[in-house]
């Protein structure tokens, strides 16, 4: 079959397309500012590219079908032409995804406001370390597994990141919905995609959808220490495994802790040890993401497809490549490490995920002096839905720099994230802040504070912030760092 993807040079597309080559289909696209690298990847996998979005061009090339990509809308040419001639079947990317990928697999659909990629990359590792060979969808660039997708064997299983966003602008259902889990991993939930749902009940209700077509032979493994979770109540139709810290989860995690070396922790399956893990990945959060991977992973490599038993085990599968986990790039990844700078880069766009990363921090480097830098970016965040939150969070550095607005034209300035009041706020708390109006003016600013002018004896720690690009920003200062 001849598959064309709009849109195909997104991470998401561009990796469910190379799946969809490793099925053996024709592959090709179209997209907007082909560059690399994923227009390398592609093209090196013979998927055929083409720039810009032409009806014509798409009439002429005749595919089988055409994956419409989320960030297609009304007014796009081809989509208009597809609409106006249903000369040619369309479907949105999660639908390919079951049609062409899912539907006949064992799916590990990891889901959750924080910690769905580093999530996936765990569970997928896990399994390879574990001698099977699953497939594997990650939204994101992991150094572990070594790439974002991959078919695997059709007996082993398939892990999925399983985002609640929407599917295209056809198909408002929660992307996870098409996914068709064996194993639903519930790792927290908060309201978030505030251009979607319209409060935390409305998320609560996409996330119960998802739990209702997990079979009766399958599992939720689902973080018993999440209120919001708890509150999806039972579910008497499936079999359910509960992590976390306190006394009622079937999977515990206990006597963590970290410093600059790494993290240790250890896993009690029931009362009885499973394993000790000592690793390099920051926080408690990524301990408990490793938890919930490895009751993933091993209920799936237990079990396999037909598994009944009420009493299955995870402990098959061995713990013990967690000590090599490398992680995914821009999850607390650290860009510059010097006695007297250290430069970290995360794609935190959330308050939980920001007072996170930044109470990590203050464990892994104690008496530095911590900078949180700050672009408004995703959806919500560009907003005030979660400026309050943000406020709290950002009040654990010890400085804040905050970005410009992304997109800041689109929004009605009553609806805007206002910068300048959060510096307010943060001033009564005792943490000074500065706003920027262009990203340039915030990186001069930046790097003459604390490169050039390095008046502080403590040891300085920069967390960037941003789920997008921040107009290259970070590099640019982790360069300048160097060669100061």
């Amino acid at each position: 079959m001849r598959i064309y993807f709009m849109g195909i040079c997104g991470t998401a597309m561009g990796n469910a397309a190379l799946l969809a080559r490793e099925a053996g289909h024709a592959v090709l696209g179209s997209d907007t500012g082909i560059y690399p690298p994923m227009s390398t990847v592609l093209a090196e996998a013979g998927i055929e590219l083409h720039e810009g979005y032409d009806p014509a061009r798409l009439a002429r090339l005749a595919p089988d079908c055409v994956v419409i990509g989320n960030a297609m809308s009304r007014g796009n040419p081809e989509v208009e032409w597809l609409l106006d001639s249903r000369a040619i079947p369309f479907l949105s990317l999660p639908s390919m995804l079951h049609e062409f990928v899912l539907k006949r697999r064992d799916n590990i659909v990891v889901c959750g406001t924080h910690g769905k990629t580093t999530t996936t990359s765990l569970a997928a590792f896990l399994l390879r370390e574990n001698r099977r060979d699953p497939g594997y969808l990650i939204g994101g660039v992991p150094v572990d597994p070594p790439t974002g997708n991959h078919l695997g064997r059709a007996e082993d299983p398939f892990v999925i990141e399983g985002d609640e966003y929407d599917s295209a602008f056809f198909d408002k259902r929660s992307k996870f919905i098409h996914y068709a889990p064996r194993i639903a991993v519930l790792n927290n939930l908060e309201f978030d995609h505030a251009d979607i749902f319209r409060d935390l009940v409305d998320v609560q209700r996409t996330f119960l959808h998802l739990t209702r077509i997990v079979p009766r032979n399958g599992w939720i493994v689902m973080n018993g220490d999440d209120e919001a979770l708890r509150a999806l109540g039972a579910f008497p139709w499936t079999r359910v495994v509960r992590v976390g810290l306190g006394e009622g989860n079937d999977l515990r995690i206990e006597a963590f802790s970290e410093d600059f070396q790494g993290a240790s922790f250890r896993l009690r399956w029931k009362g009885e040890l499973w394993a000790e893990i000592s690793w390099k990945l920051p926080g408690l959060f990524n301990a408990r993401n490793a938890a919930m991977a490895a009751a993933a992973a091993g209920l799936a490599h237990t079990l396999g497809a037909s598994g009944s038993g009420a009493d299955a085990d995870p402990r098959g599968i061995s713990l013990d490549a967690l000590s090599r986990f490398r992680g995914v790039k821009r999850r607390q990844e650290i860009l510059l490490c010097s006695e007297a700078l250290t430069v970290i880069e995360d794609f935190g766009h959330h308050p939980t995920a920001l007072a996170e990363t930044l109470r990590s921090c203050r464990s892994r480097f104690p008496g530095a002096r911590l900078a949180a830098v700050f672009e408004p970016r995703s959806n919500t965040a560009r907003t005030r839905t979660l400026q309050g939150g943000f406020v709290e969070a950002l009040a654990m550095a010890d400085e804040v720099y905050i970005g410009a607005v992304n997109r800041a034209e689109k929004l009605k300035a009553e609806e805007r994230f206002d910068g300048d009041a959060v510096v307010r706020e943060l001033a009564e708390k005792g943490v000074p802040g500065k706003t920027f109006a262009g990203n340039p003016a915030l990186l001069e600013r930046l790097t003459a504070d604390l490169i050039q002018g390095r008046t502080s004896a403590r040891p300085r720690v920069v967390v960037f912030f941003s789920n997008g690009s921040f107009d290259g920003i970070i590099a640019k200062f982790a360069s300048a760092a160097k060669r100061a």
